[in-house]
């Protein structure tokens, strides 16, 4: 196999939860398959990877793959570092590569919308819970110090601070209610890394009382023998990540190939073994790590999305995420003040 793991612009150590992966000084053949990602999913990957390549359509496929934040991912990409298909944190980050004419604007005209993986925002919190963290009013109590990645660099912080303030507005609250919860949220922030993965290890480094996480990363780090217990609050919000081909492909057929198996039932079972919520009928899957191994994806009391509660990603990015005007980014600016 040759699979070498490439590093993007800006990845830092992967920390205690990367995989190396196999690498390979051989040149690049006609069925080499140039997949970026972001950091979250590399782990997720392996063994998705290598059913595909017991398939016939993957059988001489190989991969070069590259993990990073979502967004320095995407900036990547632009810069001119080779992908054959990108599966990244969130819409916006593939949007940018539709702008720059990188993937086709109708890349979501399919029967997942552009999505290949989809989780739930949860708290991860120290083994046994002791300081009590259950619901987001907790977060901004007196000595609470939460982790989660910088939204600049990561698409898994944007997803954790809409989860944050849609808790607000889901209870009825308005948005000024909202924007004065996040600003007593970002003065108890412990730790702003740059990516999901790096959040991880900055926790379970010791950093901080909470972390917010994707639950299919609480999941991975408790198979890889992390010691620490996640909470379901009862709001949070869903999360789907996208995947496309890129345009200009060098293996477009290969990219299109592992792109389906991503999405079919095969596929997605494997992934939901790795803590991501299937996007199809995968039938009975047992998930090690998940607090019910035999039920690991409760439905929470209320299901917060992109879509439904915050207008769809084109408008909550300038919304709450605008460099300069931006609600969150604004808050969090003071906050570093």
């Amino acid at each position: 196999m040759n699979r070498k793991i490439k590093a993007a612009a800006a990845l830092v150590a992967a920390g205690v939860l990367a995989l190396s992966g196999c690498s390979s000084d051989a040149a690049s053949s006609d069925n080499e398959l140039n997949l970026v990602g972001y950091s979250v999913l590399e782990q997720a990957n392996a063994g998705v990877i290598k059913a595909f390549e017991a398939t016939t359509p993957g059988k001489d496929v190989t991969f070069k793959e590259s993990y990073g934040a979502s967004g320095d991912q995407a900036r990547a990409v632009i810069a001119g570092q080779k992908a054959d298909l990108v599966h990244l944190s969130l819409e916006p980050d593939v949007q940018k590569l539709v702008d720059e004419g990188l993937v086709a604007d109708d890349w979501k005209n399919n029967a997942t919308k552009g999505i290949c993986t989809s989780s739930i925002v949860v708290m991860v919190v120290r083994t046994g819970n002791p300081k009590n963290i259950t619901k987001w009013s907790d977060l901004t109590q007196p000595g609470i110090g939460i982790v989660t990645p910088n939204p600049a660099s990561s698409g898994s912080a944007k997803w954790n601070l809409l989860a944050a303030y849609g808790s607000i507005l889901g209870d009825g609250g308005t948005e000024a209610d909202a924007q004065a919860y996040m600003k007593d949220f970002f003065g108890n922030i412990a730790a702003l890394p740059d990516s999901g993965r790096d959040a991880t290890t900055a926790f379970t480094s010791g950093t901080g009382d909470v972390l917010l996480s994707y639950e299919n990363e609480a999941i991975l780090a408790r198979q890889s023998g992390t010691d620490f217990d996640y909470i379901i609050p009862d709001s949070t919000l869903k999360i789907e990540n996208p995947c496309a081909v890129t345009t200009d492909a060098a293996n477009a057929t290969d990219a299109n190939a592992f792109l389906d198996f991503q999405k079919s039932a095969e596929g997605q079972k494997l992934y939901a073994e790795t803590g991501y919520r299937p996007l199809v009928d995968v039938g009975s899957v047992t998930v090690a790590g998940a607090n019910d191994e035999a039920n690991p994806f409760p439905e929470p009391a209320k299901l917060l999305t992109i879509d439904a509660d915050f207008g769809g990603w084109a408008d909550a990015n300038t919304k709450y995420f605008d460099e300069t005007d931006g609600i969150l980014t604004k808050i969090q600016a003071d906050s570093s003040q």
